[in-house]
């Protein structure tokens, strides 16, 4: 168990001793130890006494706020990393030509997944297999243009959008009709897939903004992103190698009708469609048990770069 998510209103959490409790109206409801926590998100209106946040703190587990539409609000850390080298060293790279080559690298790795996805989509639908050969080629057009040695940040951006719409072409084509799923729309989504790619996206986001912040790296500082005041432009770099894994994992939480449109409900104001509370609850688990099969593999994509920052020579290599 790393993460517990907390998505009740009426809901206080207290500490005894070594244990989380949690309290409804006054009357005990449940309770957690702490030794295993590594992170707690807070969704909504939960109220948390300053004594449980500073015993959470001082156990190193951190809390991330989401509002009740999942809106993320910010994240209490523990101690973080003092490594004052590495940072100075991000600054510095971020200016160098080390952004180019490390964006280049990230982009290619990303079109070389969405290609080994696409293949897997002639198995999932052959009655679409001529629309994904379409696509594997064309992706892997774009993928070889990316070995010209005078492309730059500009140019890369419209050819992973151009791949990216490529691919979400063919990937709508795996879903059922009955979802209306029929192109990517993110502010706000329409539908109950882009509703869950929206959700898993922004979950992965702020997986990679606290391991970002735990190493010793700036969040904001990133390479193919550049700066952008407010926004953690390291963790976007950083959540694009891995996109096509929440697609897959998207796919199959509908493939296996854990849910279905009706776990959905469509805002009047916004016209945005967004996860009910009680699909919520059933989210949760599966969401954790997915992503406790990647954070190794997060971890140690945020230590590679780390290295990286370090050496002297602006290469990328794994």
């Amino acid at each position: 168990m790393g993460t517990v998510f907390i998505d009740r209103k009426d809901i206080e959490i207290k500490t005894d001793g070594n244990t989380l409790v949690f309290y409804s109206n006054g009357k005990k409801e449940g309770s957690l130890p702490l030794t295993p926590l590594k992170k707690i998100v807070i969704i909504g209106n939960v109220k948390i006494e300053t004594s449980v946040i500073y015993r959470l703190v001082k156990n190193e587990v951190s809390i991330a706020f989401f509002t009740g539409r999942l809106h993320y609000c910010g994240t209490i850390y523990g101690p973080l990393h003092n490594n004052g080298l590495l940072r100075v060293k991000q600054y510095e790279k971020s200016l160098s030509e080390f952004s180019n080559v490390y964006a280049t690298d990230l982009v290619k790795r990303k079109l070389t997944s969405q290609i080994n996805f696409v293949k897997k989509m002639k198995e999932l639908k052959p009655v679409f297999t001529m629309t994904f050969e379409r696509a594997e080629k064309l992706i892997g057009q774009i993928l070889r243009k990316l070995d010209n040695k005078e492309i730059n940040l500009e140019s890369l951006r419209g050819f992973e959008g151009a791949a990216s719409s490529v691919y979400f072409s063919s990937y709508c084509k795996i879903f059922p009709n009955s979802l209306k799923f029929r192109k990517r729309q993110k502010r706000p989504p329409r539908d109950p897939v882009n509703a869950m790619l929206s959700l898993c996206y922004t979950l992965l986001h702020y997986e990679f903004v606290r391991e970002i912040q735990l190493i010793g790296l700036d969040p904001t500082i990133g390479f193919y992103h550049q700066f952008d005041y407010g926004r953690e432009s390291l963790a976007c770099d950083l959540v694009e190698l891995f996109r096509v894994h929440v697609d897959e994992f998207v796919f199959q939480l509908f493939r296996d009708k854990t849910f279905t449109a009706r776990d959905f409900m469509k805002d009047s104001d916004s016209g945005g469609v967004y996860l009910k509370k009680s699909g919520r609850k059933n989210f949760y688990p599966l969401y954790e048990e997915w992503a406790n099969q990647h954070r190794a593999i997060w971890r140690e994509e945020v230590q590679a770069l780390a290295r990286k920052l370090l050496e002297e020579k602006d290469t990328i290599s794994y």
